[in-house]
């Protein structure tokens, strides 16, 4: 070990043994360079050398090691070691190497007559008679041979030492002297004596620095590895802090938290040395890696100037980093020195620390780390931070430090509210690793229940704070069991928490959820207007997922949304907040289950949609941690403009709004982050973006997303891009599997997904007519019943696909006169395609044209570039069949032309309808229509009025 770690016990005036007594692990290259110079000094000439290194950083042991080799190769050895006790001793270390010098050099055997004794270097001579009787000592001794000079902590000599020793600098320059020196690294310059000016000749100047992985696994004993790596990093691969954390490393220990008290003491007593570093050392222990300027010069309680020059002085040393924040450089050093503080300055220092980290707007976590340590001091201001804190860990999957958090809220002193609301946060981080430990976490909440109004938000705040799984279980658990304490208040206490347990029992159920009419009846009559509202809500909800009622559904969702899209306020009227407009029950719109289905009904509804997401957009944080403020306002109009068929600006919502769920990990495990994935992937498909559609699906984790909606909507998207890119069998499967979900939970609502509409044209491809005309059947029942114009227009243009002839025709105009009274653009455009390329096919080509051309502008208004290229195609189509035919006269078009050849062969009506793929009556119009362009009366006449019409016929 390094001799300068007990500069109080110096080895000093004695010879060195001929061989190192310990071998030192990763010194070779640093030995190898002392080794040499050996040969220089052996020629004649003298040579220098410097060792530099941090405390502990093993200069002593290198240099008596350098010292041992030199007496094997017939050196002549004299080492003094500097000591901070002794460095007031005027001649203290020149005495040492006098005495050295002597014993090194006298032989017993052959007595002679001595020089000027060692002590009188600085007795009763003058100064000039003791520096050159110092020199006679080593000019002596390098006469009889070769002379090894050992001073080691130089930083350490006292003054006239150091004068002794840069007097025979240059006096030495012809003698076979090596001086080697120790000193520590950045050690402020000692009273007049540069360390140069001792060196001798021009020095070679060796840094000792830390010691690498190998070297610090067998100081440890330990064999090379992770764990010695990580003891290596946490002590800078320093000897003497790996020989001090070696006792410590027991087994499972975290080298990363050991320390010692002793090397604190140690630290602390060499820092006072130098002006207030010792508080700036305690500071820089407190702050951790929060540590600045400012914060340490406040902790410290030092004028700004002091705590620069202490910093200062400390980065050259080697103990602070040296950076912006200069915290201590090793993690072994900072637990040292917190492990020598009492308890009671730690915790003291640490809540200073959290107060003046919180007063400068430091990251959150970084206050609640220091109020952690605060122990058994009161902080009530904290508690919040901690919360807030414990709730981001939650999110970043760090359960653990998540239960420290809250349990050191639970430490203050806390209203029983402030209490049920700590338990139950604790109940939840606590539930990831010890489930039974939180059920008995939610007992306790419930036994601290005071005000009933209290339990009944923080109850209603956990639901909506959990996105479902597991979690939502525990979350039902618990309002369940505060909801049975509130019972006593009566139906009006207990319905806000009752709603809301519904809600998320309905969302997280694996099959069906309760009836609500069963459930409605256990709290009639209803007297408060925000449980009325309450109800109407979920009465909405009740309708939506019966799927009987489009006009009901609305209304309760109107009355549910209550004064929400009321005129703003004048002056003389109070300012109230949409929250308060909205009765102050928003919070339904907030769960995930409800919103989604919310939207699905209201997106064509541009009044009910503005009044939604001034209750969504509320200022404060959402209370599910991985929704971004202002998120479901963001989705509701995304999916709004969505339905209206603005393809671009809702693709621009959603895309805006995952860039932020992807900056928070949860764009495929929030269910509002996936609900709007798959959003964006519809709007894709429609736009024609296949290739980013595939990669974002690819993204989605299709078994973590086993909610309702979210697998559902993730099946759906991927059913459409997969039968629009031609993989029309998996798409065709995609979409059987979102109605087979949706019927398992019981929902009969045909607009959340119009799943039916898109499996009857993946049938229709796949050769399969009867499943195709059975999907679009039961997709007309189901809107005929709910009776809105989207799913029912859409719910036509599909039997319009189905069907034949003038039943197709009909099916396809209703669809169209059906979503003209409707926000409902692109199914519009949808059906217009489909009219004007059946109109096409069946020869109506003026009226196709028409149609066609509408379409192809509407389609290309919702930027869906696929249907617009589509309808396109078919008005080519239609305009070259009404281009009269290049050789005949009569003027007949293309496809009269060719009915008429065919019918001139002897084809029959209905041969030549199958062959062109027409219908029978589309074949009888044509025929009369050449009929009367050639001026016959019928068929028997066909053959020679062509002859004679065809050119060169």
């Amino acid at each position: 070990m390094d001799t300068e770690v007990n500069p109080e016990n110096p080895v000093s005036g004695a010879s060195v043994p001929k061989r190192p007594a310990t071998r030192l692990p990763g010194r070779e290259p640093e030995l190898s360079r002392l080794t040499r110079l050996f040969p220089v000094v052996l020629g004649g000439t003298a040579a220098s050398a410097v060792l530099v290194g941090e405390f502990g950083m093993g200069k002593s042991a290198t240099l008596r090691a350098a010292a041992a080799l030199a007496a094997d190769s017939g050196f002549a050895v004299a080492i003094a070691t500097g000591s901070r006790l002794e460095s007031h001793l005027s001649g203290g270390l020149a005495r040492q190497l006098a005495d050295a010098l002597e014993n090194s050099t006298e032989d017993p055997a052959s007595p002679r007559p001595r020089t000027p004794h060692a002590a009188d270097l600085c007795g009763p001579a003058g100064e000039s008679e003791a520096l050159e009787l110092f020199f006679h000592l080593v000019r002596d001794a390098a006469e009889r041979g070769p002379l090894f000079l050992g001073i080691d902590n130089v930083h350490l000599a006292d003054a006239w030492s150091m004068r002794c020793l840069a007097y025979i600098r240059h006096r030495v320059l012809d003698l076979p002297v090596l001086i080697v020196l120790t000193s520590l690294i950045g050690h402020p310059p000692h009273r007049d004596v540069a360390l140069l000016e001792m060196a001798g000749c021009t020095p070679a100047t060796i840094t000792l620095n830390g010691l690498g992985d190998a070297a610090a696994a067998e100081i440890l004993g330990l064999a090379p590895g992770e764990l010695a790596s990580t003891c290596r990093e946490a002590t800078g691969g320093n000897p003497y802090l790996l020989h001090a954390l070696r006792p410590r490393l027991l087994p499972g220990a975290d080298p990363r938290a050991l320390g010692s008290s002793l090397i604190g003491q140690v630290l602390h007593t060499r820092m006072h040395e130098f002006p207030h570093a010792p508080a700036i050392l305690h500071a820089a222990a407190i702050a951790g890696e929060d540590a600045s300027f400012d914060l340490l010069a406040q902790l410290a309680g030092v004028d700004e100037l002091d705590a620069l020059q202490a910093i200062d002085t400390m980065v050259r040393l080697h103990v602070l980093d040296n950076s912006s924040r200069p915290a201590l450089t090793y993690t072994f050093v900072r637990n040292s020195v917190l492990k020598d503080m009492p308890q009671t300055t730690r915790a003291v220092s640490h809540a200073r620390a959290a107060k003046l980290l919180a007063e400068t707007g430091a990251p959150i976590e970084r206050v609640a780390a220091h109020l952690l340590d605060a122990t058994a001091i009161r902080i009530p201001w904290g508690v919040d931070v901690l919360r807030l804190s414990a709730r981001n860990a939650l999110f970043a999957g760090e359960a653990e430090l998540a239960s420290r958090h809250l349990r050191r809220a639970l430490d203050e002193r806390l209203s029983s509210g402030r209490r049920v609301a700590v338990l139950l946060q604790l109940a939840h981080a606590e539930f990831q690793l010890d489930p039974p430990a939180a059920a008995v976490r939610v007992r306790e909440a419930v036994d601290n229940i005071g005000r009933r109004e209290t339990a009944g938000f923080i109850a209603n705040a956990m639901l909506l704070s959990l996105c479902g799984g597991q979690d939502a279980r525990l979350a039902i658990s618990a309002a369940g069991q505060i909801a049975a304490r509130l019972d006593a208040g009566g139906p009006d206490a207990v319905w806000p928490l009752l709603s809301m347990t519904y809600l998320a029992e309905a969302g997280s159920r694996l099959g069906p959820p309760p009836e609500f009419r069963d459930f409605e009846e256990q709290w009639a009559p209803l007297t408060d207007p925000a449980a009325r509202r309450s109800r109407s809500a979920l009465l909405a909800l009740d309708t939506v997922r019966s799927g009987e009622s489009a006009r009901d559904a609305i209304a309760h969702f109107a009355d549910a949304l209550g004064q929400a899209g009321a005129p703003p306020r004048t002056e003389d009227s109070p300012s109230r907040s949409a929250r308060e407009l909205a009765g102050d029950d928003g919070d339904l719109f907030e769960q995930h289950y409800f919103f989604t289905l919310a939207t699905a009904v209201l997106a064509d509804e541009p009044t009910l949609v503005d009044r939604l997401c001034r209750v969504l957009d509320v200022e404060r944080e959402p209370w599910d941690v991985h929704v971004p403020q202002g998120a479901l306002p963001t989705l509701a109009r995304g999916i709004a403009l969505q339905a209206g068929g603005d393809l671009q600006r809702a693709s621009v919502h959603f895309e805006s709004l995952l860039r932020r769920f992807d900056e928070r990990g949860a764009t495929t495990t929030c269910p509002v982050g996936v609900l709007c994935a798959a959003k964006l992937v519809e709007c894709w498909v429609d736009l024609g973006r296949f290739e980013a559609a595939t990669s974002l699906l690819d993204r989605m984790d299709f078994v973590a997303s086993q909610g309702l909606f979210t697998h559902t909507s993730l099946l759906y998207a991927r059913g459409r891009l997969r039968v629009a890119t031609g993989y029309t069998r998996f798409g065709f499967e995609d979409l059987l599997s979102c109605g087979r979900r949706l019927a398992h939970h019981g929902m009969r609502f045909p607009g959340f997904v119009p799943w039916r509409a898109h499996a009857a044209r993946a049938a229709l491809a796949l050769g399969q007519a009867e499943d195709a005309a059975r999907l679009a059947e039961e997709d007309l029942s189901a809107a005929t019943r709910w009776g809105a114009a989207r799913p029912l227009g859409t719910a036509l243009t599909t039997i319009g696909l189905v069907r034949e002839d003038d039943e197709a025709e009909r099916s396809l105009t209703k669809a169209i006169a059906t979503l003209s009274a409707s926000p409902a653009r692109l199914q519009l455009a949808t059906a217009l395609t489909e009219l004007g390329s059946l109109q096409s096919h069946h020869g109506q080509s003026e009226k196709a044209i028409e149609t066609l051309r509408q379409a192809v502008e509407l389609s290309e208004h919702c930027g869906a570039r696929p249907l617009a290229r589509r309808a396109a195609e078919e008005l080519r189509s239609s305009r070259r069949a009404l281009t009269p035919a290049k050789d005949n006269e009569h003027g007949l078009t293309r496809q009269e032309n060719r009915i008429a050849v065919m019918a001139a062969q002897g084809l029959t009506n209905r041969e030549i309808a199958t062959a062109l793929h027409l219908t029978r009556r589309t074949v009888e119009l044509h025929l009369s229509g050449a009929y009367r362009k050639l001026g016959i009366p019928g068929r028997a006449e066909l053959g020679g009025a062509l002859a004679k019409s065809h050119r060169g016929g």
